[in-house]
This record gives C-alpha cells, structure tokens and sequence, in this order.
C-alpha cells in the first residue's frame, strides 16, 4: 500500500516537472519571438532616422548650390549631421540609443527650418542688392554715356566757336586809281594811266572774334603771275606764304571798311595789261579773293 501511494507521488511530481519545463520552453520561446520583434522594430526605426538624416542632408545639399555665396551655418550644420549619421550607423540598436539618435534628429531638424528659413531671407536680399546693383551700374553707364556724349558735344561746339572766332572779309573791291597832285584819286580801267592798285574790302562784324590790333595779308598778282608790292614771304608751320602788303587794323567787333594801295616798283614802269588775281589771308586761310583786268 505504502509502495502505491510513493508510486503516484512520484507520478504526480514527474508530471507537475514536465509540465513546468513545458511551460518555461513556451515562455522561452515567447520571449525569443519578442526579443526578435523589438529589434526588427527597432532596426526598422533606426534605419527610418537615418533616411530622414540623409534627406536633410540632400537639403542641405540644394540649399547650398543654390547659394553663390558659401553659406558657413549651411556648411556647419550639414557637418553635424553628417556626424551624427555615422555615429548612428555604428551605435548599439536598442531603445535607449535610438531615442537619443531621434532627440539629436528633432533637434536638428528644427534648426535646419530655422537655417533653411533664413537662408532663403538671406537670397531674397541678395537678389534685391544684386537687382539693386544692375541698376545702379545701368544708371553709371547711362550716365557715362551722356557724360561722353556731352564731352563730344562740348569739343564740337568748342571747335564750332574755335572756326567762327576768325576774321573773315567781303565785298572786295579791286582797280587801278589816277593819283593827282591834290591826293585825288580817279578810277581807271588804262594800266598806262594807273599810278597804283586800290584794294578795298570789308572786314566783317564778328563777336566772338576777340577785339584788339589784327592784321590781313593782302595779295596782289598780275597778268604774268607776279607778286606785286612788297613780295615777301611769311611762314605758318609748313606752309609759305608770299605777300604784296600787310593790312593793319584795330578791330572793335563792327563792320571795317578798309582800303589797301598797291604802287607800281618805278614811276616810269606801267602797270601790265591784262587780268589780276587780288587775295586777302587770314594768316594761310584764304578769306575772300577778286579779279580785275585793266587794258
């Protein structure tokens, strides 16, 4: 009797021993699935932070380009990401890790709206200065221009003044005089008869022409292409000039009537028959010429 009842304590213990060890396999293997499930979710979540890492980076990447001007706050804050990307890579997967990463991720992901934001401020206002920059170098070239275009017109108009501010002379008139004893002089076509050559002209009213003592030089040729009068010779740079007279004057702004003689080398010699050349020069400058012929 005593043998039975040891016999199916025995039984019962061995039972209860299996059915712990049943137990404990089951809860084992639960635990073993769980410990599974926690590091795929937690390798799923550590790859999700460094997607979102690598996508700030790409941001950061474009804000950058583009940026003609390196931006240091860019370039620093894509540096710390950057760092914490590699960290992340070779950190321990479990809970307490990954929610440092992701409190590192959400800081920096406030800062990078923060840069991002004023980084576009910041191309916003070099776009203005840079609109702001064309158009004042469009205004200097501008002005440049009229600058240039007022010093030609000033030259022109200088050189305009520079050619009127000169002598000129008109209404010439030209012919061989009668001198009498008295001082009359009588016109005449007769060489024979003429004792001189009158050359009268006008000189003309000019107000840019400074006032003061001026001179004309007169020229006087005759039928055989002799210089008569004083025939001498006056240079201006290059250029000669052969001469009958000098024509002195002051000159006060206003028309000037003036009368010019021209006298024959010998008393006893007749002027030559034929057609004259008279010129008047102001300086090498040819101011207004005549002909006449007497017979």
């Amino acid at each position: 009797m005593a043998n039975n009842t040891a016999s199916t304590g025995l039984k019962v213990a061995l039972g209860i021993a299996i059915a712990l060890f049943i137990g404990l396999g089951v809860f084992s293997s639960s635990l073993y699935k769980e410990k599974k499930e926690n590091e795929k979710v937690l390798i799923s979540e550590k790859t999700k932070v460094l997607d979102e890492l690598n996508q700030m980076m790409a941001q950061y990447d474009v804000a950058m380009n583009d940026n003609t001007i390196v931006n240091q706050n860019l370039v620093e804050a894509k540096e710390r990401i950057q760092g914490l990307i590699d960290s992340l890579q070779v950190s321990e997967t479990n809970v307490k890790s990954l929610w440092r990463y992701k409190k590192k991720y959400l800081s920096l992901q406030k800062e990078m709206d923060y840069i991002l934001t004023e980084n576009d401020k910041l191309k916003v206002e070099n776009q203005m200065l840079a609109t702001t920059l064309d158009s004042t170098k469009i205004q200097l070239v501008e002005r440049s221009v009229f600058t240039d275009s007022l010093l030609v017109q000033n030259t022109a108009l200088a050189d305009v003044v520079e050619s009127a501010a000169v002598l000129s002379a008109n209404s010439m008139n030209v012919s061989g005089v009668i001198e009498r004893t008295s001082g009359k002089l009588i016109p005449t076509e007769r060489a024979r008869r003429s004792d001189k050559i009158r050359v009268c002209f006008t000189v003309a009213k000019n107000k840019l022409v400074q006032a003061g003592d001026k001179e004309l030089f007169v020229q006087v040729i005759d039928p055989k292409n002799n210089i008569l009068g004083a025939n001498e010779q006056v240079a201006f740079g290059e250029e000669t000039l052969n001469y009958s007279l000098v024509s002195k004057f002051n000159y006060e702004n206003q028309s000037l009537p003036i009368c010019e003689y021209i006298a024959k080398k010998d008393k006893k010699d007749d002027f030559e028959k034929g057609t004259y050349k008279v010129n008047v020069f102001n300086g090498n400058e040819l101011v207004t010429s005549s002909q006449f012929t007497m017979k």
